[in-house]
């Protein structure tokens, strides 16, 4: 019998996925509007990127079809198959920038070079996946409470120590921009919840456990990189650690956070690879996805991942407007033809209506009106 997941399990790989060092990285930026606004900022983004996330996650775990296969039954059996390939590029890009931030705040604590930590995370990232989703158990469980203490040691630091503000607000950064950087990081999760959801015992409960805790965690680190840019001034999360003498906690939740996070990227990539050939197994497309991440986070730099947020929000956010337009209101099923053209030129308009929607500062970001122009466009023509 096929072993499934628990709520406890689905609640313990979401809350790995929240805490890692790129959503508080991220965090700081929202330092330029002030704590008020920017905490306003980041709950907004998270409750509008929760909620597509969720509905993703139904849509493939009452279906019990991984998150690409789902995209089958709204794009046609090969025009469901771009997504496929999309996704694992930006799995691919985002194991990289995991390993990539992992390694250079590992290496601020503790100086062995960039490329020894991407070796290290990668190599426990691949451990990871030969233990398998369903087999981690008491490991994850250990893990994460190890996690949930040290973040909380990092809070008491940041918000803690007594420390003033020393970032003055400014107007780098709009209240909508930041928004949409909120609403960026669920979204991102978008194209992978269902590959979890799709092994629940039960899909629609585990998906809403899923969806609440990483927004609540995720919120939370985000707050911890605004938090320490405004209250200490410092942006670098290593070298706060090392002021506040935390050097070997501090180590263990860059190490720890990062491998359970990037672990998610590179599982959902084999998992999406098998949608595109039949005869890959999903944990070696996994295990090359790492060591592809490893090489490149060793090779390149990527400090800057806002553009790469940007591009995910474009491409993904109008994919599962059609898809929840077909599955909740319109209750299609195309997964039996080869390409379902209307669904695809949809989605073209989305993407670019997302990318004209940059352009314009709307309080609630972007990925929400595009959606919904999306989701009625295709009511309407379908």
């Amino acid at each position: 019998m096929e072993k499934r997941t628990s709520l406890l399990d689905n609640a313990l790989i979401w809350f790995g996925a929240g805490v890692s060092i790129a959503e508080i990285l991220t965090g700081t930026y929202f330092s330029s509007l002030g704590f008020g606004r920017g905490l306003a900022a980041i709950l907004v983004g998270h409750v509008i990127g929760c909620i597509m996330l969720f509905l993703a996650g139904v849509i493939g775990g009452t279906s019990r079809k991984s998150a690409m296969e789902t995209t089958k039954s709204s794009f046609g059996s090969k025009g469901g198959l771009l997504f496929a390939i999309l996704n694992v590029l930006q799995l691919v890009g985002w194991t990289a920038i995991m390993i990539y931030d992992g390694a250079l705040a590992a290496d601020g604590i503790f100086s062995a070079g960039r490329w020894v930590w991407c070796l290290i995370i990668g190599l426990l990232i691949i451990v990871w996946i030969l233990i398998g989703i369903t087999n981690l158990g008491k490991l994850n469980t250990v893990a994460m409470v190890l996690l949930f203490l040290l973040t909380i040691v990092l809070c008491r630091v940041i918000f803690f120590s007594g420390n003033v503000i020393t970032t003055v607000p400014d107007d780098s950064l709009s209240f909508g921009a930041a928004v949409e950087l909120a609403v960026a990081m669920p979204l991102s999760w978008l194209p992978l919840i269902s590959d979890y959801t799709r092994e629940a015992k039960e899909p629609v409960k585990a998906t809403a456990v899923s969806a609440v805790v990483y927004g609540l965690v995720s919120c939370w680190m985000y707050i911890i990189g605004m938090g320490a840019s405004l209250f200490t001034g410092e942006s670098d999360i290593a070298q706060i650690l090392l002021k506040a003498g935390l050097s070997i906690a501090g180590l263990l939740i860059i190490v720890f956070s990062t491998v359970t996070t990037t672990f998610l990227d590179a599982y959902s990539a084999g998992i999406s690879s098998e949608s595109v050939l039949a005869k890959l197994k999903g944990n070696h497309a996994a295990i090359v996805v790492t060591i592809i991440g490893t090489i490149a986070a060793i090779l390149f730099p990527m400090d800057d991942i806002t553009d790469f947020l940007y591009l995910i929000g474009s491409v993904f956010a109008p994919m599962i407007a059609v898809q929840i337009a077909d599955f909740f209101i319109l209750h299609r099923d195309r997964k039996e033809s080869d390409f379902d053209w209307r669904s695809l030129i949809l989605w073209f308009i989305g993407f670019v209506i997302y990318r004209m929607l940059m352009k314009v500062d709307l309080p609630v970001g972007n990925t929400l009106p595009d959606m919904v122009i999306t989701a009625v466009l295709c009511c309407l023509i379908k």
